[in-house]
């Protein structure tokens, strides 16, 4: 489980006396925490992967907005401790795939459900949310399953 990849981490960083991947590895388990609390509400997590997967994805959408607000202001010291802390997020998060990669499995999801036409979009952006979470950026997905159905 990541959960657990990102305790070990944390206590080989504090073995290491690494200040700034202790304090990135204690935003990150702040984060998880925040969302566990915010599930008691809801019901259980299927899967607490996902969870974990889920926070770490907008972690780093936080990290790129930041670094891009502080380059753009001439704050580059600011951008790196940023940029550090994105590096650590990343290293528990799974393999990104390449573009190439992703229309390959977009296609072979597309070609299995049998879909022909945008308006079978939503049916294709099911399976891709199930079978590419936290593998590839939703956000660029939508637009490769629209080039593959159109």
């Amino acid at each position: 489980m990541i959960r657990d990849d990102i305790k070990a981490a944390l206590i080989v960083a504090m073995k290491a006396k690494d200040a700034a991947r202790v304090g990135a590895i204690r935003l990150i388990q702040a984060a998880i925490k925040n969302r566990d609390i915010e599930a008691r509400t809801g019901g259980a997590p299927a899967d607490d992967d996902v969870l974990v997967m889920e926070v770490l994805g907008k972690m780093t959408k936080q990290r790129r907005e930041s670094i891009a607000m502080f380059e753009s202001g001439g704050r580059m010291e600011l951008a790196a401790v940023e940029s550090a802390e994105l590096a650590v997020i990343e290293s528990f998060l799974p393999k990104q795939m390449s573009d190439d990669e992703a229309k390959a499995a977009i296609g072979a999801i597309v070609a299995e459900t049998g879909a022909a036409s945008v308006k079978e979009m939503g049916v294709v952006m099911a399976l891709v949310k199930v079978r590419l979470a936290g593998q590839f950026d939703m956000g660029k997905a939508s637009g490769l399953v629209k080039a593959a159905l159109s």
